[in-house]
């Protein structure tokens, strides 16, 4: 069994029973970030891309703490609550992501925590390449 790491960050509130990445064999694999005040049980305001934006930088934040980067990440799974949030999304993904294009999957579900929009989880290749 490889060694494995958890790292925290601030997004994740204390009391919640789960780490923000995990670092296992090469890979770092994410929890589901979706856009709340860090350390807060709350959403931050302005829709779909406020709360795509916020994930995403906690993501970045997991990412980095586990010792790699957005542009190290191979593939990303997308939850949205409406399907109609996806290219809204998109317009921000890019941002973050710009030429690297790792593979994604996108899935309507019924909820997500807070009543969140979207929330995404990824894995990535440890270390800074």
């Amino acid at each position: 069994m490889p060694d494995l790491e958890t790292f925290r960050t601030d997004a994740v509130p204390a009391e919640l029973p789960f780490s923000a990445a995990l670092r296992a064999g090469g890979f770092v694999f994410t929890s589901g970030q979706i856009g709340n005040i860090a350390g807060e049980m709350k959403l931050v305001e302005g829709g779909i891309k406020a709360e795509g934006q916020q994930a995403l930088e906690h993501l970045r934040a997991a990412l980095e703490a586990a010792g790699s980067s957005l542009d190290r990440v191979v593939k990303c799974t997308v939850f949205f609550t409406d399907m109609k949030d996806f290219q809204p999304f998109n317009d921000v993904y890019r941002e973050f992501f710009g030429g690297h294009l790792p593979a994604r999957s996108g899935v309507e579900v019924k909820g997500l925590a807070l009543g969140a929009r979207v929330e995404i989880e990824c894995i990535a290749l440890a270390g800074k390449g």
